[in-house]
């Protein structure tokens, strides 16, 4: 208990600075029921363009598109109210599609609701039963493992699929126990000092949860259903978000992605950062905790990532790569990302999210696209 307690007070102390430069998160409107069931619904805004948001919207429908490929939901909402949604044909309202890697800002929040609930302490060792206490590997903590500044030697994707790390960890050699073929890469930065994004990571955080969480498993199927419970009344019940998550044949959730959930789904999730972890009046992650998620990790090789979230950088294009969201009037923007072009993005200076769920084939100029059309279709919108 008192571990819990002082590293919830550690966060807080860590993000005040940042807290005070970041956008303020917009207060649910007085009166406005909570979409824990329904979505309140209602026309586009007065002051939306909409000549620039219908452009967008045809262009995202109108079929395969060379970059942005197949768009299958768009849902929008602002001041809490459902604004808009269109679906592919083939796909509902109720359609789950894969999360891919926005999965991982699903892990953020189940670290955070275990530190909400004083089960562990960000700035504590994570640790793994395949480090001995001496392996420098045992002593990077749960904050460094959630800014992706670990240190280990991964790559994440490669023109080769067979040498990509994802590919490898999941479907190769790797994939009848995630934790251990993650646990073997060695470490090649000093933990803190290089940001590189890292699915293994988050399958460490994972593994790292569930040993918190679940103890004792009798085996595979009770340490899945124990974490499913828990997953259900910590987080998923309480905001009306119903997904499908898989676990590995160990009972270890993959945590950096292959969670399934509708559109309304991804907006209930985005919505909770949006309204800084609270949910009709519970507090579902702890204070300071989207703040956290929302401030650039402390490599200086990046500034477009945060703790599992991606970010819009205060200057320029971003590094290492270009950020989604590209300019001044949504540098508060912050999103959840996954392969082929899943996007949740949450903007506290208009008090908006969007969810875009589909696919494409393309790389880093699919994902310029996507950016584009999403600063374009977001940018439609007024401030609030």
């Amino acid at each position: 208990m008192l571990r819990g307690l002082i590293g919830a007070a550690a966060l807080l102390f860590a993000t005040a600075a940042q807290a005070q430069e970041l956008y303020p998160l917009p207060a649910q409107p007085a009166g406005m029921a909570w979409p824990t069931r329904e979505w309140a619904e209602a026309p586009l805004p007065a002051d939306v363009d909409r000549a620039a948001f219908d452009l967008a919207v045809t262009e995202a429908f109108a079929g395969p598109h060379p970059l942005l490929g197949e768009t299958r939901a768009v849902v929008v909402i602002q001041g809490g109210q459902l604004v808009f949604e269109r679906y592919a044909d083939g796909y509902t309202r109720d359609t789950r599609l894969n999360s891919w890697s926005m999965a991982k800002s699903v892990t953020h929040a189940l670290v955070g609701a275990a530190v909400l609930q004083n089960r562990l302490s960000i700035d504590a060792p994570m640790g793994n039963p395949h480090w001995r206490a001496s392996d420098r590997r045992a002593s990077i903590t749960w904050r460094q493992w959630l800014n992706m500044v670990d240190g280990l030697d991964y790559t994440e994707s490669s023109a080769n699929i067979a040498e990509a790390g994802n590919a490898r960890m999941l479907f190769g050699e790797g994939r009848r126990d995630t934790t251990r073929w993650g646990a073997g890469l060695p470490l090649i930065h000093d933990p803190g000092a290089h940001w590189n994004y890292s699915s293994a990571g988050t399958l460490l955080i994972s593994d790292a949860l569930t040993r918190v969480l679940v103890p004792d498993p009798r085996d595979a199927n009770d340490r899945r259903a124990r974490m499913r419970a828990w997953m259900n009344t910590s987080l998923f019940q309480t905001i009306g978000f119903d997904p499908v998550v898989e676990f590995d044949p160990q009972g270890v959730f993959y945590g950096s992605s292959l969670i399934w959930a509708t559109g309304r789904d991804w907006a209930r999730f985005g919505y909770l950062y949006l309204r800084g972890g609270v949910w009709d009046g519970q507090r579902v992650l702890p204070e300071g905790w989207v703040d956290f998620a929302r401030s650039p990790a402390p490599a200086q090789n990046t500034d477009i990532y945060g703790a599992h979230w991606w970010l819009t950088p205060p200057h320029g294009d971003g590094r290492p790569a270009r950020s989604l969201i590209v300019g001044d009037e949504m540098r508060d923007a912050f999103s959840a990302q996954g392969y082929e072009g899943q996007i949740v993005v949450v903007v506290p200076s208009k008090d908006l999210v969007m969810v875009r769920l589909g696919r494409f084939d393309g790389g880093a100029e699919a994902w310029d696209a996507l950016g584009d059309w999403s600063t374009r279709l977001i940018g439609a919108f007024g401030a609030r």
